[in-house]
């Protein structure tokens, strides 16, 4: 991957240089972090142990969960560490490695939504066919199809941009080695891929929307035609929820991949970055899954499953105790 070049760390400034922030940022990525484990973990979990969950909607969401967890923590765990210790230095291949795994599962992400969608399409559109739509082959294709477009793509822009001369500064502009923060800094000409990536990320976004967008027209077309009103607000809702998330995702990811890098003011990245990279992955629990009644239940019955094995295992302790 390295072409000719001096450089072999970079040095990540950050979010902020000033010590009064630095804290309660610290502070605030920590439990934003913390619940994004527990709450994309706790969700894998929670769908796999119940067998109600186990339908095309919620392999989706189980996927979204999993991915979600590993594109946070190619991030915050070195963004909290730059804020409580200082350490901002990141080397040459940690870099790349982390700019690959951030593009994979961000696109990852993309494609799962395309998917989901497409699911809820079919749910609302043919629920009669949908058992026959919706196989287990089928949502199987969509989910490694969505993974390997998002290697392929993160191959590409690393490929891209690693494959540029690094020979004068090192200081990246950003909290994490994000494409145009790590191209600005090279040296040699990059306009061939710019052109590149900019093609690639439109390619990925509008094909990811394009998927999206049919599929809502045909919801709403449905739900328009739906005479029962309480069938009406669930669709409604339903679609609701997830037209918010698509629309918080994809609105960063536009406003940050579909513009030369010279034309990107860093503080105005970051600012955007941090919904992306930390704030959505924390809510697409919430946003997805826990405003659901199938998965209100499904938790209720694991707490209770949780206190009865407890309560039994209190109970053998105080008869053993008893009889010595």
């Amino acid at each position: 991957m390295r072409n000719s070049t001096d450089v072999t760390q970079f040095i990540l400034l950050g979010l902020t240089n000033d010590p009064e922030l630095q804290v309660p940022l610290f502070v605030i990525f920590t439990l934003i972090y913390l619940i994004t484990l527990l709450g994309n973990l706790g969700m894998i979990v929670l769908i796999l142990s119940d067998s109600r969950l186990h339908t095309p909607m919620y392999f989706f969401l189980s996927n979204l969960s999993l991915v979600d967890f590993c594109y946070s923590s190619a991030v915050t765990p070195k963004v909290m560490a730059g804020l409580f210790i200082g350490d901002k230095v990141i080397s040459y291949n940690a870099c790349a490695a982390q700019m690959f795994l951030f593009a994979a599962f961000g696109t990852v992400e993309s494609y799962l939504l395309a998917s989901m969608a497409y699911d809820r399409c079919a749910a609302v559109c043919k629920p009669l066919h949908y058992a026959i739509t919706m196989t287990t082959s089928v949502c199987t294709r969509l989910a490694i199809g969505s993974y390997i477009c998002g290697f392929l793509n993160a191959s590409i822009y690393v490929g891209e941009t690693f494959s540029l001369s690094f020979c004068e500064s090192n200081l990246v502009h950003h909290y994490f080695c994000d494409v145009p923060a790590v191209m600005v800094l090279s040296c040699s000409d990059r306009h061939v891929s710019e052109l590149v990536l900019v093609y690639v990320a439109s390619f990925n976004i509008f094909f990811a929307l394009l998927v999206i967008l049919i599929s809502y027209i045909f919801i709403f077309i449905t739900i328009l035609k739906m005479p029962s009103p309480a069938g009406f607000q669930k669709a409604l809702s339903t679609c609701a929820s997830h037209l918010t998330a698509v629309s918080i995702f994809y609105g960063t990811v536009i406003f940050m991949y579909l513009q030369p890098s010279s034309s990107h003011s860093m503080d105005t990245d970051k600012v955007a970055s941090v919904f992306y990279s930390m704030v959505i992955p924390m809510l697409n629990p919430v946003v997805y899954s826990l405003r659901n009644k199938e998965v209100k239940n499904a938790f209720r019955k694991m707490v209770e499953k949780a206190n009865i094995s407890v309560g039994l295992g209190f109970l053998s302790f105080s008869m053993c105790n008893n009889l010595f």
